[in-house]
């Protein structure tokens, strides 16, 4: 009996695996804390910002993924992505069962930028594709255009969104492509026309003395061809193998936040 007693006493002292996942769930919120635009740094208009919220509330509910700009002074001693990964889980950003959204913060002392992304925003928003629609953020950001920089931002968002819903995200080798300016085809049609016309002109110079005739008979002299024999002789042929190139940089690369959630994003400096 007393093997027993001791037996029961060790099962109830040994400690039970927690199968618990590694996710600080507790302190991710159910439902969004605040506004998609979110302005701490003070660098927009009231207009500026309230245009902005419309706009980004309005693509992210049709699109169904959120979208949302914040600007901080200090990203407090931690990297971009640190701090936007935080921002985004801490205060319930993301739509849907897997909150799907993607965040754009600045940091105004760090002169510093990062993107986080999370759910259906990481395969929406692959590296290259973030790469690509950064340029010209970061061309306003630079020259101070705030505004601007954020709405092209949300216009991004809407065109890679749309695109990602066809089965086909941006990615390296299917990039959006340039727009081709109104002015650069009416001048290429230009240009092209008067050449078209002085090539032409030459030619209709050249041809004055030539007239039409019905038939060649005049241009081959009388049985100076005769075909005698026919043969068709096998040479050789030429195979070119080229091996084509791996794509290392398609897709998203992900990462593990400070909550345990998976993200995706990129960071950089303005």
């Amino acid at each position: 009996m007393s093997i027993i007693m001791t037996l029961a006493l060790l099962v109830c002292i040994l400690p039970v695996p927690s199968y618990a996942d590694n996710k600080n769930v507790n302190n991710i919120p159910d439902k969004r804390l605040f506004d998609r635009i979110v302005d701490n740094a003070d660098i927009l208009t009231d207009s500026e910002e309230k245009s902005l919220l419309s706009k980004a509330d309005e693509i992210s509910e049709r699109q169904k993924c959120d979208i949302a700009i914040v600007t901080v002074n200090s990203i407090e001693g931690k990297t971009p992505t640190e701090y936007t990964d935080d921002f985004f889980d801490y205060n319930g950003y993301g739509i849907g069962q897997n909150k799907d959204g993607i965040l754009f913060l600045i940091a105004m002392n760090e002169h510093e930028w990062a993107i986080s992304t999370h759910g259906y925003g990481i395969t929406a928003f692959t590296d290259a594709g973030q790469k690509y629609m950064m340029k010209d953020v970061i061309t306003n950001l630079s020259s101070g255009k705030y505004e601007e920089a954020f709405s092209v931002f949300l216009d991004y968002c809407d065109d890679y969104l749309t695109q990602a819903y066809t089965g086909t995200p941006y990615d390296s080798g299917n990039l959006p492509k340039e727009p081709v300016s109104s002015i650069w085809i009416l001048g290429s049609l230009c240009i092209g026309a008067v050449i078209a016309f002085i090539i032409l002109s030459t030619w209709k110079k050249q041809l004055k003395t030539v007239e039409m005739q019905n038939c060649a008979d005049n241009y081959i002299v009388p049985n100076s061809f005769e075909l005698s024999y026919e043969n068709d002789v096998f040479l050789y042929d030429t195979i070119i193998k080229v091996e084509k190139p791996k794509d290392n940089d398609s897709g998203s690369s992900t990462h593990t936040s400070s909550s345990g959630e998976e993200h995706g994003g990129s960071s950089g400096s303005f």
